[in-house]
């Protein structure tokens, strides 16, 4: 079975790398960041398509992390905390039904990494950060259902 800790691992460290190397081809990182793992089981498809989604999603994901963190100025905060709740969010946010990923393994996922390659109070920040963008969409999907339900009765 893939290691999905290992991969989403993996996708966060390309991400970052992208940060710092913006005119670099994000497929050569993944490439080389992958085969640097190669006995380690992981899931090449996960890592390929969350880095593309969260890369296609980046501007709306990166809103999110701006109204949900609005204390910190979005380029202020760390670029390891900002790959990390963008791949969280994706999970959360923008997964198809079929590779969901429930709520809790996201959120506790991301505050492990965190824990791992964040500073002192990444996983804390993290966590917050999410819970406010888990809220906020267990919100609006509820408005949603509402609205429809009052439509329906019409």
């Amino acid at each position: 079975m893939a290691n999905r800790h290992l991969s989403r691992v993996c996708v966060m460290q390309s991400l970052y790398e992208l940060d710092l190397r913006p005119k670099a081809e994000i497929s050569e990182i993944l490439k080389r960041n992958m085969a640097e793992r190669e006995k380690s089981n992981l899931d090449k498809k996960y890592i390929k398509e969350t880095s593309a989604e969260v890369m296609k999603n980046s501007k709306k994901i990166d809103k999110l992390i701006a109204e949900s963190a609005p204390e910190w100025p979005f380029e202020q905060i760390a670029q390891i905390d900002r790959n990390i709740l963008r791949i969280a969010i994706y999970e959360l946010l923008y997964t198809s039904s079929k590779n969901k990923v429930p709520p809790k393994v996201a959120i506790d996922e991301a505050v492990e990494i965190a824990k791992a390659f964040g500073g002192e109070n990444s996983s804390k920040f993290v966590n917050g950060v999410l819970g406010t963008v888990y809220r906020k969409s267990e919100d609006e999907n509820k408005k949603t259902k509402n609205r429809k339900k009052t439509k329906s009765k019409s």
